[in-house]
């Protein structure tokens, strides 16, 4: 196994002894059932609960609402501990609520705070964020969906897509347009909306990959959610969404890069057991120079996301640098993953092929990391837009 150490100026005794806990959790209890839920397309729903007894879930959430206050690099650790089972999905969905949550958390009301986190911390209820739309993508300011108020309510029609945890979710972070007559960024808001919710009507969808993780089509038919659920200011809801994916894909980086090493780790243990023409397959010089290609990314994307934690973390640089960094440490990450899970299915051959393995289910996962939280092509022009280019 090729361990890729953090250096020590990044992670704290207190956050290896967390990383320490974590991953012999995930190499017990998540780990050996990967495939099982993968090809049952679901996990047990005790698991959310597992992890909030560990204070995963709870990671960098205030105590009064049963959170653990935390550094960003406790999030990376997370992010890179769960990475490390290789089950996409699994994590995918566990921690759906860090996406889902942080508005709630950040610009609901005080009882709003109170009757909803906790619960989701404890993992008890389950938290989801729907902003994508059918026609929409990436696009947050094209969105559709309409909230009109009446009364002390909102009532919502439009459809979300590809919402992860869209099927379990108990409360929904929805994105909404509540000015009709607005364009683009203007009139967007936030609102959450209650998983029984009268109207809203959730169909599941078949994915290429992360197929422990439910993902659903939501559909809103007069969907009536009150105006405490508002989260923010009415009309001011794209910044709540915009500072959300920020978190969201430095996550995701860190997740991708660890996906990259578990698929380095499994091509160089096949490669030291598979014998061709008498030598082992680590002896012949084009799989050596493979491995350690995997080995040259995998290094340098860690490197820009540590890099760029530690100064989101100490607010070193200008927002509008730190907007673009997050966009390029993604971009680089998920190339990195996109790479070595190509380079080890090559390597294990026809073994790659076959589900069962790591890296045949990396391989398709790449693509939704490629894709989530921002394609590729929406960061390199925000990141264009942020540099002034």
């Amino acid at each position: 196994m090729i361990d890729i150490q953090p250096l020590p100026h990044y992670f704290s005794p207190e956050h290896e002894e967390f990383r320490a806990t974590l991953r012999d959790f995930a190499a017990r209890e998540i780990t050996p059932h990967v495939h099982e839920w993968d090809e049952a397309q679901t996990f047990p729903r005790e698991l959310y609960r597992q992890l909030a007894r560990l204070g995963v879930l709870g990671i960098g959430y205030d105590e009064a609402y049963g959170g653990t206050p935390a550094d960003l690099f406790f999030h990376i650790v997370v992010a890179e501990e769960l990475a490390r089972t290789g089950g996409g999905g699994v994590s995918a969905s566990a921690m759906s609520h860090t996406i889902g949550l942080p508005p709630v958390a950040h610009f609901g009301s005080e009882a709003l705070r109170q009757r909803v986190i906790p619960a989701v911390l404890a993992g008890e209820k389950i938290a989801a964020l729907a902003v994508t739309e059918p026609g929409g993508g990436s696009d947050v300011a094209a969105l559709r969906t309409t909230a009109v108020r009446d009364g002390e309510h909102y009532v919502l029609n439009g459809e979300k897509v590809f919402i992860t945890s869209g099927m379990r979710a108990d409360y929904i972070t929805v994105a909404v347009r509540t000015d009709p007559a607005s364009r683009g960024a203007n009139g967007i808001s936030a609102l959450l909306v209650e998983g029984d919710a009268l109207g809203l009507t959730r169909t599941p969808l078949q994915k290429m990959g992360w197929w422990a993780s439910d993902t659903a089509h939501l559909r809103f038919d007069g969907v009536r959610v009150p105006v405490a659920n508002l989260l923010g200011p009415e009309n001011a809801g794209f910044k709540v969404f915009m500072t959300n994916f920020n978190a969201e894909r430095l996550s995701m980086a860190a997740s991708a890069c660890t996906y990259a090493e578990v698929c380095l780790n499994e091509a160089v243990d096949w490669a030291r057991e598979r014998r061709t023409f008498g030598l082992p397959l680590i002896e012949r010089q084009v799989i050596r120079h493979k491995l350690v290609d995997m080995a040259m990314r995998i290094n340098a994307a860690r490197a820009q996301v540590y890099e760029l934690a530690y100064r989101v973390q100490h607010r070193l640089g200008d927002p509008a640098q730190l907007v673009a960094r997050t966009c390029m440490a993604k971009i680089l990450a998920t190339q990195a993953m996109q790479f070595c899970a190509d380079q080890a299915v090559q390597i294990l051959g026809g073994m790659g092929f076959m589900r069962g393995t790591k890296s045949e289910r990396i391989y398709r996962e790449v693509k939704v990391m490629m894709i989530g939280g921002g394609s590729e092509e929406i960061m390199k022009d925000l990141t264009a837009r942020q540099l002034g280019l």
